[in-house]
C-alpha cells in the first residue's frame, strides 16, 4: 500500500500540538522531570510563631513590680547602690533573638532577694513543624522536670491540687515544726493543698507553677517560686527566691506565690499573650 505523504502545512501543524502538549522550562509549563507535588509541599510549609524578636529583659520589670519582690531595695540609701541593683544583671547569651534574661538580687535586714526572667524565643527548623508546636514540645519537657505532683480527683470526678512538692520542696506552707510547737501555716484562709506546685491555667497558652524549700545548712531555709508559661513561641520563666536572715524563719508560699504570679500576668501582657 502506497503511504500517504504529509505536506509541509501539516508537519508545521503537528510541530505546533505536540510543543502545546508537552510545555517547556521557558514558557511556565511542567517538563515531564518535574515534581508534580513541590508547590504543595511549599504551601504547606509550617507557620512562623507570632514573636519574631524579644524583649529588653532588664527593663521588662517596672520598678513598683521590682520594689515588691525586693523590699531591700527601700533599704538601700547609697544612691548609685540603689541605681544598680533597679538595673539588674543581663545573663550571658550568645544569641539575643533568641534568649536574653536577667536577674537581680538585694539584701535587706530581714532577707536576702533573688529574682530571674528569662525570655526563650523558638524557632522550629523543620518545615513541617511549626514554631509554636516546638515550643510547646519544649514546654511539655519543662514541665515534666518540674515533677508537678499529680492532682487529686475528688469524689465529683474533678481533679484538685494534691500531692507532695518536687524533689527538695517541704510543705508550701513552712518547714516542719519543732517538737511540741504547732505547725505553721502560710495563711489561714489558704489550704496547703492550694499551694502546692501546679499547672495553672490562667495565663499564656499554658503554664505551671513550682514552689520548693531547701536548706542551706541545718538552720537557714530558702524558698524558691518558679513560675513559667508560654505564649506562642515565646517560653518565659520566672524564679523568686527568698533566704531570711532570722535563724529557724521560713518565707511565706502564699505571699511569694502571689508576687511572682503577678509578674508572670504583667509579663504575659506586655507579650500580648
Amino acid at each position: 500500500m502506497q503511504r500517504k505523504a504529509y505536506g509541509p502545512g501539516v508537519a508545521v501543524l503537528l510541530a505546533a500540538v505536540l510543543a502545546g502538549c508537552t510545555g517547556s522550562s521557558d514558557d511556565g509549563g511542567r517538563t515531564d522531570d518535574s515534581n508534580p507535588g513541590s508547590a504543595g509541599a511549599a504551601s504547606q510549609a509550617a507557620q512562623p510563631g507570632r514573636y519574631a524578636t524579644l524583649p529588653e529583659p532588664c527593663g521588662a520589670v517596672d520598678d513598683r513590680t521590682l520594689e515588691e519582690l525586693l523590699p531591700g531595695l527601700g533599704e538601700l540609701a547609697d544612691e548609685q547602690q540603689r541605681e544598680k541593683a533597679y538595673a539588674g544583671e543581663a545573663t550571658l547569651t550568645y544569641d539575643t533573638d533568641r534568649k536574653v534574661g536577667c536577674r537581680w538580687k538585694v539584701e535587706s535586714l530581714a532577707a536576702t532577694d533573688r529574682l530571674l526572667v528569662d525570655f526563650e524565643r523558638v524557632v522550629s527548623y523543620d518545615h513541617a513543624v511549626s514554631d509554636d508546636a516546638r515550643a510547646e514540645e519544649l514546654f511539655a519537657r519543662k514541665r515534666t522536670a518540674a515533677q508537678l505532683p499529680e492532682p487529686a480527683v475528688t469524689g465529683s470526678g474533678s481533679p484538685s491540687p494534691s500531692g507532695s512538692g518536687t524533689t527538695g520542696s517541704a510543705d508550701p506552707s513552712g518547714s516542719p515544726a519543732a517538737p511540741g510547737s504547732p505547725s505553721p501555716t502560710a495563711s489561714p484562709s489558704v489550704s496547703p493543698s492550694e499551694l502546692q506546685p501546679r499547672i495553672l491555667e490562667d495565663l499564656g497558652d499554658e503554664a505551671f507553677l513550682d514552689d520548693a524549700l531547701s536548706s542551706s545548712g541545718s538552720t537557714v531555709q530558702e524558698r524558691t517560686v518558679t513560675v513559667a508559661f508560654r505564649t506562642s513561641n515565646v517560653i518565659v520563666t520566672i524564679e523568686y527566691a527568698e533566704q531570711p536572715v532570722t535563724v529557724g524563719a521560713v518565707p511565706d508560699s502564699k505571699e511569694m506565690q502571689d508576687r511572682a504570679r503577678k509578674l508572670a500576668a504583667e509579663l504575659s501582657g506586655s507579650l500580648g499573650g
